[in-house]
């Protein structure tokens, strides 16, 4: 409450008298209305009045057809809207949309006219994820791409592309022999070509340690039941402890920096096959052709996608002599000429393997 002796009110009587300007507070409550200060009297009050009496008329929606003045109904012409100016409602909108959406799957489709959809009807199938099963296809290219092994990495290196054939082939008898799954002897490969081209002083007398290790961490990777440690130091013959297996281990996760998951050329055969719609004898053969480039040093550095698709490629071509199909190219993202030089090579080693040292790989 203001006291008589604040000489508040007679400072904003005198402000008020001078023009319309009122003083509010920041977040006061702000209304066509002057809000009154303590202490102001009635002439205070209605020069207030006086001064905000000046009221802006408010604009008429041209789309009403009656206003009041003066407490009276004025009715006035209709004004046609503009059709820019009106709100399209938001169904419309939507329905717009759709269409342009379907205006490009149509414009996409008509330039792949000749490729078909190998996936459709398999949306009632969980398993098969037709979903995003493209999506899963471009990471697995994404993940080949990032751990790639670089062509002729044993270059200046103590061990040979001799000792690596022979390290792969007695892996293969051991995989035969604990029954291991295919994708284990391929991602077994894939961790020993990166860890030998990461660690480039490996001795000679720690490489089947090293092979005997990478199968061990590629078992407990992709099988469901893996083979107990004690039973891969068996298979050295004593050379390799438990202890030793268990020390390796540490050192080629560390550096490998724990990136254990790698694309293998199955995955992409298997992708490859239902675009083609292969048979079991074209998949089979396409198979046997990519386990014969496991010991070869010469194409551990191409891609697996790249493995896969040449190889389905020249079993087409061996059996029945057929094309490389729009789907075929469509789904591999190899043409033709891409894949020529490198089947090249596997038919090579295909006629070279009936000499070979290393027979596990056609067994």
């Amino acid at each position: 409450m203001l006291g008589p002796e604040r000489k508040g009110p007679r400072k904003v009587e005198a402000k008020l008298f001078q023009g319309p300007i009122v003083h509010r507070t920041a977040l006061g409550e702000v209304v066509n209305r002057p809000v009154l200060r303590g202490g102001l009297n009635n002439k205070a009050y209605d020069n207030i009045q006086k001064q905000t009496s000046k009221v802006i008329k408010p604009k008429v929606n041209s789309t009403s057809t009656a206003t009041r003045i003066d407490g009276k109904e004025n009715v006035g012409k209709v004004k046609k809207v503009p059709e820019e100016n009106q709100k399209v409602p938001e169904e419309k909108m939507e329905v717009e949309e759709m269409a342009e959406v379907e205006e490009l799957a149509v414009a996409f489709s008509v330039q792949h006219l000749d490729v078909d959809n190998v996936d459709a009807g398999d949306e009632s199938n969980p398993q098969l994820v037709s979903e995003y099963v493209n999506d899963i296809y471009m990471h697995l290219r994404h993940l080949e791409v990032q751990n790639p092994v670089n062509p002729k990495y044993l270059e200046g290196q103590v061990i040979t592309w001799k000792m690596r054939a022979i390290l792969i082939d007695w892996l293969i008898q051991v995989h035969t022999r604990f029954t291991l799954m295919p994708e284990t002897l391929y991602l077994t490969v894939a961790i020993i070509d990166r860890f030998i081209q990461v660690e480039r002083n490996i001795p000679r007398n720690k490489l089947q340690l090293v092979g005997v290790t990478s199968m061990f961490i590629a078992s407990k990777y992709e099988e469901m039941y893996c083979p107990e440690i004690a039973d891969f130091a068996f298979m050295t013959d004593k050379a390799c402890s438990k202890a030793d297996i268990m020390k390796m281990e540490v050192v080629m996760l560390k550096k490998l920096k724990f990136h254990i998951s790698y694309p293998l050329p199955l995955h992409f055969l298997r992708r490859n096959s239902k675009a083609g719609r292969v048979d079991s004898l074209q998949h089979t053969l396409a198979k046997y052709l990519m386990e014969l480039c496991l010991p070869e040093y010469s194409m551990c550095h191409y891609k697996p996608s790249m493995i896969a698709g040449a190889a389905l490629y020249l079993s087409l071509t061996l059996l029945d002599g057929l094309p490389w199909s729009p789907t075929l190219t469509f789904y591999s993202t190899y043409t033709e000429d891409k894949l020529i030089p490198v089947a090249c090579k596997m038919a090579a080693i295909l006629v070279k393997s009936t000499t070979s040292k290393q027979q596990a790989s056609e067994e």
